[in-house]
């Protein structure tokens, strides 16, 4: 657990593997848009900013953040990406609801990832309140939607590396 807060988008350049011949696709939740479309324009900067073509880039969207997992095996079986992005927003509430959407979509990620043998990045924000959201999506502690791209980047640069 990290002891001190830290901005999401600080990366050196020379840690982010080159996205030339990348093929990304980003799922994106229309459910909490004012922060799941803050995630998914820094996902895409971050993504074009590092070397992946505008071509190569393909945004899917779904309902909301429960649908990730079956938009991102939709997309990945039909497009073949080198790896699926999953941006969303679940906002803790009163109830346990939060709890079952939260675990079901990280869940169902991960077996998405050992199914297909390819990234499925769980780009999803799990903040008690909007404030926090915000702060995550472009706010204080910088954007959660840089810090998929760059995971989907090394992830890729790793599984090319390795076969």
């Amino acid at each position: 657990m990290a002891k001190k807060k830290t901005n999401l988008s600080a990366y050196k350049a020379a840690e982010i593997p080159s996205g030339a011949g990348m093929k990304i696709a980003i799922v994106v939740s229309e459910w909490n848009p004012e922060i799941t479309e803050a995630l998914f324009d820094a996902a895409y900067e971050t993504l074009l900013a590092n070397g992946c073509k505008e071509k190569n880039i393909l945004r899917v969207n779904v309902p909301g953040s429960f649908e990730l997992p079956a938009g991102a095996q939709l997309v990945a079986e039909s497009k073949k990406p080198d790896a699926v992005i999953c941006l969303g927003c679940v906002i803790q509430g009163e109830t346990r609801h939060f709890d079952f959407i939260c675990d079901a979509v990280a869940n169902g990620l991960v077996q998405l990832s050992l199914k297909y043998n390819k990234p499925f990045i769980f780009g999803v924000l799990t903040p008690n309140n909007m404030e926090q959201a915000r702060a995550r999506a472009g706010g204080k502690h910088g954007n959660k939607g840089v810090e998929a791209a760059v995971t989907a980047l090394k992830m890729v640069a790793l599984s090319k590396s390795l076969s």
